[in-house]
């Protein structure tokens, strides 16, 4: 069982920057894909962004990618999504989740946080 709570978003310029976080609890945490979706108002929830259970692979979906850069600590069983060169087009709530493998479906992940919310001004 992996509980999972986000934090650090908020509302930024165009541009501007954000860093997200993503707590985990749990003593296999360190064993599992961790991933960022998010989910705009009135559209599905889209793949962002995951790495592999060691770190050391990362993927993104195109539109974040060279904007968007995902780590973990695997000492903090905590995930981050560093977000540079906002755009509008960038908001939505966004949720941290935990998967067995990788996968950009987030049908496949098992445990989700609670989101937080990003919102880009123009």
């Amino acid at each position: 069982q992996v509980q999972l709570v986000e934090s650090g978003g908020g509302l930024v310029q165009a541009g501007g920057s954000l860093r997200l976080s993503c707590a985990a609890s749990g003593r296999t945490f360190g064993s599992y894909f961790m991933g960022w979706f998010r989910q705009a108002p009135g559209k599905e929830r889209k793949f962002v962004t995951s790495i592999t259970p060691g770190g050391t692979i990362e993927y993104y979906s195109d539109s974040v990618k060279g904007r968007f850069t995902i780590s973990r600590d695997r000492a903090k069983n905590t995930v981050y999504l560093q977000m540079d060169s906002l755009k509008p087009e960038d908001t939505a709530v966004y949720y941290c989740a935990a998967s067995r493998r990788y996968s950009s479906s987030y049908s496949d992940y098992a445990y989700w946080g609670q989101g937080t919310q990003v919102t880009v001004s123009s």
